[in-house]
């Protein structure tokens, strides 16, 4: 019988490669780069052998979407940001069997949900940047799923959510599930970016004051007053794909009846206008 052993919200930004790279950015990200390797250090240590990454990069506007394939293996250019992403390799196994049985027990659920096995369908880089460090510390089949939803509702991430931990418990794996995407996302207006140190600074106080009061309410077990305004918060501080990653990393944890106390891995920072930190959600 498997189990999520472990789940995490993680930032992946761009810059924690550039932080690698000389140039102005070298070592700024350190933090969160340390973050990502603590919780793959702790997957290990509890036997995952695959890593669920609900992935806020991949956009999907009908169903929703699994990239189940056996292999990952290529050259990566974001066309999102190609001047800060380029020619990154990567190269990982998959477990398309739970790929294919999560999506038939969401499917079961009421969420069609259809799972892939496509050489041509890429990872994005919400899932490539956390690998990108994790993987240094252990090597973890990677399943990865669409977690940009523009016509869908929290509800529905929900059920995803469910169907992992179902398809999880009926296999023979042990998962990190991470939720792969910002707390806000009000990325500098262009015009705006270079005058405000953009790469370093939040586009909105009221943004960060959310963003800190959550992390507060996360540490303190409040889950259940947080899925009170996650619709809201996702709306008003521009959640990253509506923050429908963090809906479906709360569905597999039990929703509102989750209360354990979460642990800031990276201490809460600004990037681009957005929020980010890494989170351990302590699976119960």
């Amino acid at each position: 019988m498997g189990e999520i052993v472990l789940a995490a919200k993680c930032t992946h930004v761009p810059t924690m490669l550039m932080s690698e790279q000389p140039g102005p950015v070298e070592g700024k990200r350190q933090p969160a780069i340390d973050g990502h390797r603590e919780i793959a250090r702790r997957a290990k240590a509890l036997g995952a052998d695959t890593v669920v990454i609900c992935d806020t990069h991949w956009v999907i506007n009908a169903g929703f979407h699994i990239n189940a394939n056996a292999r990952f293996h290529g050259l990566f250019t974001s066309n999102e940001f190609p001047q800060f992403i380029q020619d990154l390799p990567y190269d990982y196994q998959g477990n398309p069997e739970l790929g294919d049985a999560i999506a038939k027990a969401a499917c079961d659920l009421g969420a069609h949900t259809l799972s892939h096995h496509l050489d041509s369908l890429e990872l994005e880089y919400g899932t490539l940047v956390p690998m990108r460090f994790m993987a240094r510390e252990h090597e973890m089949k990677v399943v990865s799923i669409a977690a940009w939803c523009t016509v869908h509702d929290h509800q529905e991430s929900r059920l995803v959510g469910q169907a992992i931990r179902k398809a999880v418990e009926e296999s023979d794996s042990k998962v990190l599930l991470v939720a792969s995407g910002s707390l806000s996302h009000k990325i500098w207006a262009n015009k705006d970016y270079a005058a405000n140190n953009g790469t370093f600074t939040i586009s909105s106080e009221f943004n960060r004051q959310m963003d800190l009061h959550v992390l507060e309410m996360w540490k303190a077990g409040d889950h259940a007053t947080f899925l009170k305004m996650l619709p809201e918060y996702a709306q008003y501080c521009c959640g990253e794909g509506a923050m429908h990653d963090t809906a479906m990393l709360y569905g597999a944890l039990g929703w509102d009846r989750y209360t354990a106390q979460c642990e800031v891995v990276t201490p809460y920072f600004p990037s681009s206008g957005t929020g980010q930190t890494n989170v351990i959600f302590p699976v119960q």
